[in-house]
């Protein structure tokens, strides 16, 4: 199971698109799950795969006692995958323990629904940037799919010298001068504890936006001026090994109650259209996952996409290729929504 990405945190959905009362099916790294709210309220993932008879989970009803009602022959599930309920059988507790569907460790924070992509998260919780965290931050989601490998999708939200190009008509408009006139950029890979930091310096001024990765599929651009913070967070997270869900969040800590709240709404929502900038782009590139460093020409300023590449083909992909496709019925239960 999550072969494509395994034993990584992830966010995979807004908590606002979790409703009471009804499941959500997603697609994660080829793996489909269901989410859905139990009678309190509390987050639950489950594969989304009934253990009688494989059909959707997330085509069942969730009951008033917060159980997810498979669609077929009514059996009961509670937020830990244990079966509830079987009806027209009296099923002893001692059978009945080994009914249970497949939980997922989840977690809701940030806004966002996040998954372990693995058996058990004990001792491993997500991090989160700040700015999705404290409070006094205004949150404006958005989400859209990409055809093309989450690789590809995250390296681009790292890469500084494709801003003039790509972005020419907004946040690259004032880099094309220089890009033109063959101005020195310098780019420095700053290694954290969560992933990278990357100064772009442009004819040795530095640039006032502030680049980070969070690994493993996460960026944040700071864009915070006069006093004001504004951050973008883009997650690239792997539907499969052809589709990524690209989903943005964008934080500020001014303009929350003011009149002119609309007119802040409306800076928020162009960042959609800069994210769509990159789409035909990126969906465009082969082979669709990044190849190894050595096999693709590179130059001083794709310093930030390599660190990136050399981290994937050293730790997270040699990962995917050991592990093993443990039937989901038989993994173990994982620590759930707090």
């Amino acid at each position: 199971m999550f072969e494509l990405f395994p034993d990584e945190w992830t966010p995979v959905a807004f908590a606002k698109e979790i409703r009471r009362g009804r499941a959500k099916k997603v697609r994660v790294a080829g793996e489909d799950l269901a989410l859905f709210r139990d009678h309190e309220g509390r987050l639950a993932a489950l594969i989304d795969r009934c253990p009688h008879r494989g059909v959707a989970l997330s085509l069942g009803r969730v009951t008033e006692a917060g159980t997810l009602e498979c669609p077929f022959h009514g059996w009961k599930f509670d937020r830990e995958g244990a079966c509830a309920h079987v009806p027209f059988c009296d099923v002893p507790a001692d059978k009945r323990a080994r009914l249970g569907a497949t939980a997922v460790p989840c977690r809701e924070r940030g806004g966002l629904v996040w998954i372990f992509t693995g058996e058990d998260a004990r001792g491993r919780e997500p991090e989160l940037p700040e700015a999705l965290v404290e409070p006094g931050w205004a949150h404006f989601q958005y989400a859209e799919e990409w055809s093309t490998h989450w690789t590809r999708a995250m390296e681009n939200m790292l890469d500084y010298p494709h801003l003039p190009y790509v972005h020419q008509r907004s946040i690259g408009r004032q880099l094309r001068a220089p890009a033109e006139r063959n101005a020195h950029l310098e780019l420095e890979v700053r290694p954290t504890s969560y992933g990278m930091q990357i100064v772009a310096r442009v004819e040795g001024k530095q640039s006032p936006a502030g680049l980070s990765w969070r690994r493993p599929n996460g960026m944040v651009l700071d864009l915070s001026f006069g006093g004001r913070r504004m951050k973008q967070h883009i997650y690239c997270v792997p539907v499969d090994e052809k589709v990524t869900r690209m989903m943005l969040i964008s934080t500020r800590d001014f303009g929350l109650f003011a009149l002119l709240a609309p007119l802040y709404w409306l800076l928020d929502w162009s960042n959609t259209w800069i994210l769509r900038e990159d789409r035909a782009v990126v969906e465009s590139s082969q082979p669709p996952e990044v190849p190894h460093p050595s096999e693709e020409k590179s130059v001083a300023v794709d310093g930030p996409t390599l660190a990136f590449r050399r981290w994937y083909h050293r730790e997270l992909k040699p990962r995917a290729a050991q592990k093993v496709d443990v039937p989901a019925t038989s993994l173990r239960k994982g620590p759930r929504a707090s």
